[in-house]
């Protein structure tokens, strides 16, 4: 193949009036040399194609960068004399340069390129340019030999100096863009396989849910669909099994759905903030109590003992109560030395009544608990006021949340100020052991002299506190968790004239599932002088004669007692419970020693028990409704039973 050049000459005002011959005779000799070819106007570059080496190349790159006029013809020239011949096939483009050249030199050239004989003339005109060059070239070959000066050797030695830095930093300058071009290829390739890979995990998530929403429809679908008359009537458990699975998690997809709605709608809204700015989530009840009582009780929205008829009461009593709502607080902190630090009070509306008209609708606020919470991964510190740790279960009622169920009917309970610590050993995979141990406010269950000023209880005054412990192992069965505790309590109290009680109890608890459905919870105690703990239905010390009286002997009184509940679950939203607790004081212990004057019962209670049974259905997570019939029994010392049946309608809004 013929190499290829083009000469694209813009003819402008720059170009002095002295170079334009000798652009002519270089525009002639290049239409001599390159016969075929043609001369290109208005343009701006300088163009030169063909096959050359890389050595080649090298010297055709001086002309990439534009030049002054007289610079781009020595550059021409040079260009001409390196390659002047054929070269192999393929096409390289080695160079652009702009040029400036008079618009005189592009009349001369080009004005006649009307005319017919335009073409003709120009051609004998090259030619005989070629000639006159020819000789011209070859009269200064002759003349200039001889007298080459050094002069002239180093002028041409620093032209080719300053040819081969231009090339050095042509060079460097290509091989720096060469790199971050290869450094932009492989963060764009990094890019890439990113993009690739988050694009897989998400088809393959989509996949997943794709598969478990058509295993839902086609669940949906068989439950609604009429068994067939082919159909066995025995149906398995395991096939009833996915159904209410299924049923759950449409449920919870539905609340978890409004959840978000309302939480969207929420953002508008004013947020509780603590002045410490952590987080602070207000919880609580709104439970509206409604009771139908035959017989007499000592309390009539949550009855704890049945009593003799007063004078100028009926048989029965209707009321309702809104006292039992509780609110609670809960911080969350900051983390210190690795644990994390909570708080949490509870308060709700039984502290008593205004001494006014339709007081007894305005429960005055009372505090319940309030606890500071330092949790590790296996230990707890926890300091504050606090229910009974040797005692952790209760029944499930909504008729009873003053206090909890069966209280005074075997259950021990006590809000108490304390500090404990507790620590978890995983004895393996499904076993784990607890265990828990403090001090606490010694409680002797006396009433305070005082509205206004606190003094010591009979406990305090002994100047130490009570201790207690737990230990509970819990193991796992069939996905659920079985739980056996063990507790001990022990309080001193003093009573003046150097007389001291020694009170204490051991506990026993259980919670063991029986199935999915059913599950069987209970708690057991044996104690002394338990009255300020639950225990003893109340009653702690005997003594028979005057308390300031220095020869007055007390006693501590025995007791036993607990409570059994057996909870059955028919859905995720309804279930039953039926409960029994029993609190039996010892009657011995009574007769020998008298009563407990500082109790509120004007005869010694020997026995109290409580059967309850209820039903709770929560058709949302924050909705639920109760309904619960109890029986009270309650035995005086050497005398009859006084009776009462209690029936209650509970409504609760959760939040």
């Amino acid at each position: 193949m013929q190499s290829h050049y083009s000469v694209l000459f813009s003819v402008h005002d720059e170009l002095p009036r002295s170079i334009i011959p000798e652009a002519i005779l270089i525009a002639a000799k290049l239409l001599a040399s390159l016969p075929g070819h043609r001369v290109i106007d208005r343009t701006a570059h300088a163009e030169f194609s063909s096959d050359y080496d890389e050595r080649m190349s090298a010297k055709a790159s001086a002309v990439q960068k534009p030049f002054s006029g007289l610079t781009l013809l020595e550059k021409v020239r040079e260009a001409l004399a390196a390659a002047p011949g054929p070269r192999p096939n393929g096409s390289k483009v080695l160079g652009h340069a702009q040029a400036s050249f008079q618009r005189g030199v592009q009349e001369q050239l080009f004005a006649r390129s009307s005319s017919p004989f335009s073409e003709e003339v120009l051609m004998r005109g090259m030619i005989l340019g070629k000639r006159i060059l020819w000789v011209c070239g070859s009269t200064a070959a002759l003349l200039l030999v001889p007298p080459i000066t050094p002069a002239q050797n180093a002028a041409t030695e620093s032209s080719s100096a300053a040819t081969a830095a231009t090339e050095k930093v042509e060079l460097a300058t290509v091989s720096t863009l060469l790199q971050q071009l290869q450094s932009q290829v492989q963060q764009l390739s990094s890019q890439v396989q990113s993009l690739k890979a988050q694009q897989e995990t998400a088809q393959a998530e989509s996949a997943a849910l794709r598969r478990e929403l058509d295993a839902t429809k086609s669940q949906l679908v068989a439950f609604s669909a009429p068994p067939a008359a082919a159909q066995p009537a025995q149906v398995t458990p395991s096939a009833t099994l996915p159904t209410a699975t299924t049923e759950e998690r449409i449920v919870k997809l539905e609340e978890n759905q409004q959840l978000a709605d309302a939480k969207i709608a929420e953002q508008s809204q004013t947020k509780v903030e603590s002045a410490s700015k952590y987080r602070l989530r207000l919880s609580g009840i709104v439970l509206f109590n409604s009771y139908i009582n035959r017989g007499s009780v000592d309390n009539q929205d949550f009855p704890e003992i049945a009593t003799a008829p007063r004078p100028l009461a009926s048989d029965g009593t209707f009321g309702a109560s809104l006292r039992q709502s509780q609110i609670g607080i809960e911080g969350f902190g900051p983390a210190i030395a690795g644990a994390r630090t909570s708080a949490d009070v509870q308060f709700d509306f039984a502290g008593g009544f205004p001494e006014q008209p339709n007081g007894v609708s305005f429960g005055f606020v009372r505090l319940r608990t309030a606890v500071v919470r330092f949790d590790w991964e296996n230990t707890s510190l926890i300091g504050g006021q606090d229910s009974l740790f040797i005692a952790p279960l209760a029944p499930t009622s909504l008729a009873a949340l003053a206090v909890p169920p069966l209280s005074y009917s075997g259950n021990l309970w006590a809000w108490t100020p304390q500090i404990r610590v507790e620590h978890h050993f995983h004895l393996s995979e499904k076993s784990s052991l607890l265990a828990q141990g403090g001090i606490l406010d010694s409680w002797s269950g006396d009433i305070p002299f005082s509205q206004s000023y606190r003094y010591p209880t009979w406990g305090e005054q002994s100047g130490q506190p009570a201790y207690a412990v737990r230990i509970a192992w819990t193991q796992s069965i069939a996905g659920q968790n079985m739980t056996l505790g063990a507790g001990g309590y022990y309080g001193h109290q003093h009573w003046g004239y150097g007389r001291s009680i020694d009170g204490w109890a051991g506990t026993m608890d259980l919670t063991l599932p029986l199935g999915e459905s059913f599950e069987f919870t209970g708690q057991f105690y044996r104690g002394r002088a338990t009255g300020g703990i639950g225990g003893g239905i109340g009653q702690s010390v005997l003594w028979t004669g005057s308390l300031v009286d220095p020869n007055t002997q007390l006693f501590g009184l025995n007791s036993l007692g607990g409570w059994a509940q057996l909870k059955y679950k028919a859905t995720s939203k309804l279930q039953f419970n039926a409960a029994f607790g029993q609190d039996n004081p010892f009657a011995s212990d009574l007769r020998e020693y008298g009563g407990d004057p500082a109790a509120r019962y004007s005869s010694p209670l020997s026995k109290n028990q409580t059967a309850l049974v209820n039903f709770l259905y929560q058709p949302r997570s924050d909705i639920v409704l109760s309904l619960e019939y109890r029986r009270l029994k309650t035995f005086t010392l050497d005398s009859n039973a006084n009776a009462a049946n209690v029936v209650n309608f509970s409504l609760g809004y959760i939040f």
